[in-house]
């Protein structure tokens, strides 16, 4: 079997957050419906889709580092639309704190595929 990006560590808990942010924002006002809630599934699901794309771009170190850039950003702006939801009353301080931890593991993880962009070459 092929190594694809559904077998990165970090893909899967990207995924498993963006599905998580799909269920907790389900209970947003239906003011939000395209604003906060279109916001922050957008951007937790952009992280995993990024994550795909610069894996097809492996063989380019450059195109691959630029993805994985994107894809922390993204992250980066769910994080900050967590945040707005827990200062709009949404969610609990603690699932945002958890969320945002979780965040910060991708992050970290995604910073060190930029970093070493060669550890993910075809071989």
């Amino acid at each position: 079997m092929e190594f694809g990006f559904k077998q990165l560590k970090v893909y899967q808990k990207a995924y498993q957050l963006a599905k998580e942010i799909f269920e907790i924002s389900k209970s947003f006002p239906i003011e939000e419906k395209y604003s906060l809630t279109d916001q922050i599934r957008r951007s937790s699901r952009a992280v995993c889709a990024n994550i795909a794309e610069a894996y097809r771009k492996r063989r380019y170190p450059k195109h691959f580092t630029c993805k994985i850039t994107d894809s922390d950003a993204e992250a980066s702006e769910t994080v900050v639309w967590l945040n707005f939801a827990m200062d709009s009353n949404y969610i609990s301080k603690e699932i945002q704190m958890r969320l945002e931890n979780e965040y910060e593991e991708v992050e970290r993880m995604l910073g060190s595929m930029a970093d070493h962009p060669e550890k993910f070459l075809p071989k």
